[in-house]
């Protein structure tokens, strides 16, 4: 299912011709009345014509339990709230507003999308301009996803070492992954590491994950005058509490120079194909150790070649299979 922000505007609608009710429709390009031009006002219009009390939907048989339409709207919106999740998962706002013409209303309301903005962007998204409506800065402004993971495979061969008889060198192929897995709160994982995304992707879906050389960190979006969105993170590794031990505490130990160390990551957000948003391009990747005694920080910045291919978005299902909190 692919999101289109003015949906409302490309439906055609086809209707029976008069007469005797063949059944076979048909599409007049030339009348007006075949075509809406805003669907959202069309069906409102048809559920104030319909009763002079506005009832989003009708059970379609006749059951001795309440149905959903007799909620009061403030009850049924925060349902819709809770489908949304604090995960942002719109696509399933947008598969509940096919239901019917009533929960298309709801699913429309311009609150629901306003607050899923300002999760993503914050307060740099107070102005609607250059956008109509909320819904549509949502669907087309840039930004990185939460329903999946970023993953790029990297694959190159490096010379062993020579047999003992000295006849063969051997050459070994080795393949890693990296996954990069962004949060609407602002924070992000990324992991390195040669296991497939078979047994990895199931594991990314929280943040308090047990992986081990898990980075954990934040991440920030801008947009540069060249009208390109990139995304900068600096990520550090998961801190472990180690216990005391006592065994040896009254001997004197060598004290150990504390440091500190985070990785500072530039990337590039791009579309390719029909999905928008899917694709990571590495601009920047750099290691910050920082001295806590001196407050020096020592920093090494790592070549952008053919080892950082680009991670390409692969979207996971359980990641919006449930809702721990409403949007």
């Amino acid at each position: 299912m692919q999101l289109v922000p003015d949906i409302e505007f490309k439906i055609t609608y086809t209707r029976s011709p008069d007469g005797d009710g063949v059944g076979n429709s048909y599409i007049e390009d030339s009348d007006e009345d075949s075509k809406v031009a805003d669907l959202l006002a069309s069906f409102q219009q048809q559920l104030t014509l319909q009763e002079s009390a506005l009832k989003l939907c009708q059970p379609e048989l006749e059951s001795s339990q309440t149905h959903i339409s007799a909620l009061p709207m403030e009850v049924l919106m925060y349902v819709f709230r809770w489908v949304v999740s604090s995960d942002l998962d719109l696509r399933s706002l947008e598969q509940l507003s096919q239901v019917c013409r009533g929960f298309y209303i709801c699913a429309r309301d311009p609150e629901i999308w306003r607050l899923a903005c300002l999760k993503v962007w914050g307060r740099s998204c107070i102005k609607l301009v250059p956008y109509t409506s909320w819904r549509e800065m949502f669907l087309e402004r840039p930004r990185v996803r939460f329903d999946g993971v970023y993953i790029s495979k990297t694959t190159y061969i490096r010379q062993g070492e020579q047999s003992l008889d000295g006849f063969y060198r051997a050459w070994h192929q080795v393949e890693y992954y990296r996954y990069i897995r962004f949060f609407p709160d602002g924070h992000v994982m990324m992991l390195t590491t040669p296991e497939e995304p078979q047994s990895i992707v199931p594991r990314l879906r929280t943040r308090n994950t047990r992986t081990e050389a898990i980075l954990l960190g934040h991440y920030r979006l801008s947009q540069d005058t060249d009208n390109q969105t990139k995304v900068f993170a600096v990520i550090t590794k998961k801190k472990e509490e180690k216990p005391l031990d006592y065994k040896f505490r009254y001997f004197r130990r060598v004290p150990v120079q504390e440091a500190e160390q985070s990785f500072h990551v530039g990337l590039q957000l791009c579309s390719s194909g029909h999905q928008r948003f899917n694709k990571l391009i590495w601009i920047h990747h750099s290691c910050h150790i920082t001295y806590k005694p001196t407050g020096e920080t020592a920093v090494t910045a790592f070549e952008i070649d053919k080892m950082y291919p680009p991670l390409l978005f692969a979207r996971a299902r359980s990641y919006t299979a449930s809702s721990e909190r409403p949007l």
